[in-house]
């Protein structure tokens, strides 16, 4: 079960709105959406969790790149949404990803691809398949201080587990707000 939400930073304080991850396909999208909940293109953060097992934070200023933050990089890659934002972290690209598909391996179509030479799965410690791609850390992953001008210190965020969002809340003194999105 996910719960996620935009804080959107106005003149007046925060305002909260309940994010609809059902209309999120891709990390494009995620940006989207924190994009338009802006006022006067001002800071909003998208705080997204799933159950006790991680959370994630989306800050986007503007039309600054977006920053991201994840407290369990591999239980949140196991997840669709999670799995967005370990993916931009440890920058795989959709390119490679479409490169993948198309047939490189120098066999013409419809032969079949040679087997490898090792196929030992006990090997792979890193679950990748030997892909060459980066393992994903079982801890934090991403920017921590990418909320330091706003109250929570890069250490209070690398330390947060349980109801991680209430507490950036509060820190942001932003908690009633959210609390009636939740």
């Amino acid at each position: 079960m996910y719960f996620a939400a935009l804080l959107a930073r106005t003149e007046d304080g925060w305002e909260a709105s309940d994010m609809e991850l059902d209309d999120v396909e891709s990390l494009s999208d995620l940006i989207d959406l924190a994009r338009s909940a802006a006022v006067d293109d001002d800071t909003v953060v998208a705080l997204i969790e799933q159950e006790d097992a991680w959370f994630g934070v989306v800050r986007v200023d503007g039309e600054e790149d977006p920053r991201y933050f994840v407290s369990n990089a591999s239980a949140a890659a196991r997840s669709s949404y999670g799995s967005m934002l370990t993916k931009e972290l440890l920058g795989s690209d959709e390119e490679d990803d479409e490169l993948d598909e198309l047939d490189l391996d120098g066999t013409e179509d419809g032969e079949e691809e040679p087997l490898p030479a090792f196929t030992d799965e006990t090997d792979d410690e890193d679950g990748l398949g030997g892909t060459g791609a980066e393992p994903v850390p079982a801890g934090p992953l991403g920017d921590p201080q990418l909320l330091d001008d706003l109250g929570v210190t890069h250490k209070q965020l690398m330390t947060l587990d349980g109801d991680a969002l209430s507490e950036i809340a509060e820190s942001l003194g932003a908690t009633e707000v959210l609390e009636a999105v939740r």
